[in-house]
């Protein structure tokens, strides 16, 4: 399997470090490397459903970004409110790809404690 860098995805080179390990990992598919930036008791909100913890965001991951290869392209970054807040299109196997997406980020200590995507 390639690696593939921030610099291939040509995201802005000023998303925090638990982001950019986040859109990286998810460009490549990688469960276990979307799912390391995040704190062990985060809130992933995906499009007003809640999955809290390790074990459910895993899932979210094996049942809804895995199957259809959905993959967030981030365009824009913006620190809004104490958030991180990324725009981009998502694309993959799922009726209107490519789809655009907020994706609001809530870092504590150097990880992702909260996120939640909006269409």
């Amino acid at each position: 399997m390639s690696l593939i860098t921030v610099e291939e995805m040509n995201m802005p080179m000023d998303l925090p470090n638990p982001i950019a390990d986040f859109v990286v990992a998810n460009a490549r598919l990688d469960i276990d490397g979307m799912l390391r930036p995040f704190l062990r008791d985060a809130v992933f909100i995906d499009n007003g459903k809640r999955f809290t913890g390790h074990a459910a965001i895993r899932q979210l991951f094996e049942e809804e970004v895995i199957p259809v290869k959905a993959i967030f392209t981030p365009e824009t970054v913006r620190e809004e409110d104490g958030d991180v807040v990324v725009e981009g299109p998502a694309h993959g196997d799922f009726p209107g790809s490519p789809l655009r997406f907020t994706y609001r980020f809530t870092l504590v200590h150097g990880a992702i404690k909260a996120l939640e995507t909006t269409v």
